[in-house]
């Protein structure tokens, strides 16, 4: 039987629970997902690619349907040498649609072969980002219900404990 692959890329600076209830619901449809960390050198991240990685590693554990990468250049080049036919990506509202919607055009017209599916963030995930999570640790907020353990001990260790 073919195996089903699937990239959920972004940047993950950091993981939220957001991102981990994409990545559940990803592995209910595909056989493995593939996690990648985007090199991106013009954001401003607050975590190297390695840290990130570490916090996905030690979010996710051992679970042998999920891989943990990170990539340089364009998603549907890569998703093409890691033979993923679908890029996973998730919606919070409306105003995500539009942008998610223009790069889904431009990366099947690149690559014709990989599709992009999106799922609707679960309600209670709606308005969760890395940046408002960045945010409210660096006023040493509560951000118990919005990131794994992993995550919340390094932003502990950059903004102090919250």
């Amino acid at each position: 039987m073919k195996k089903h692959i699937a990239i959920y890329p972004g940047s993950f600076d950091p993981i939220t629970n957001g991102h981990l209830d994409i990545i559940n619901r990803g592995l209910e449809v595909f056989d493995e997902l593939i996690i990648a960390v985007a090199r991106n050198s013009e954001k401003n991240s607050l975590f190297s690619v390695d840290e990130r990685i570490a916090m996905i590693e030690e979010t996710v554990g051992d679970n042998l349907c999920l891989r943990v990468d990170t990539f340089d250049g364009l998603l549907v080049d890569y998703a093409a040498r890691m033979e993923a036919r679908v890029i996973l990506r998730g919606l919070r509202a409306v105003s995500d649609f539009e942008y998610e919607f223009q790069l889904a055009q431009m990366n099947h017209t690149v690559q014709p072969d990989v599709e992009t599916l999106f799922l609707m963030t679960s309600a209670s995930y709606g308005y969760l980002s890395s940046s408002i999570v960045k945010e409210v640790a660096s006023h040493n907020g509560n951000i118990d219900d919005f990131v794994p353990p992993a995550v919340k001990r390094a932003l502990a260790a950059k903004f102090g404990p919250s």
